[in-house]
């Protein structure tokens, strides 16, 4: 479903994805590198364990919340990806700060 252009080879970086090195092109968005890594679902709701994966790419849906670089609760397709950046799925609702 997802390629690269042919055309365009950009600068590639490693992340961690679920702990597993991948390598993912420079710019790309965490939310890009989960579903490069193939990941069956980013987090599940809350209520009924739904799996989601990310919808609108653009910051609308927080359908791709995501824990990254230890901070949860992260619109994984508005984050690039760094080199060492460490990407895992959320489990279970989100917590509010007090």
């Amino acid at each position: 479903m997802f390629r690269t252009r042919h055309d365009h080879r950009p600068e590639m970086v490693q992340v961690f994805v679920e702990g597993r090195a991948l390598m993912v092109p420079e710019g790309s968005s965490a939310a890009a590198a989960m579903l490069i890594a193939g990941l069956p679902a980013m987090r599940e709701t809350p209520v009924s364990g739904s799996p989601r994966l990310p919808w609108c790419m653009m910051g609308a849906c927080f359908d791709c919340l995501a824990e990254i670089d230890g901070v949860a609760n992260r619109q994984a397709c508005m984050v690039p990806v760094a080199a060492g950046r460490c990407i895992a799925r959320q489990h279970g609702a989100r917590e509010v700060p007090r």
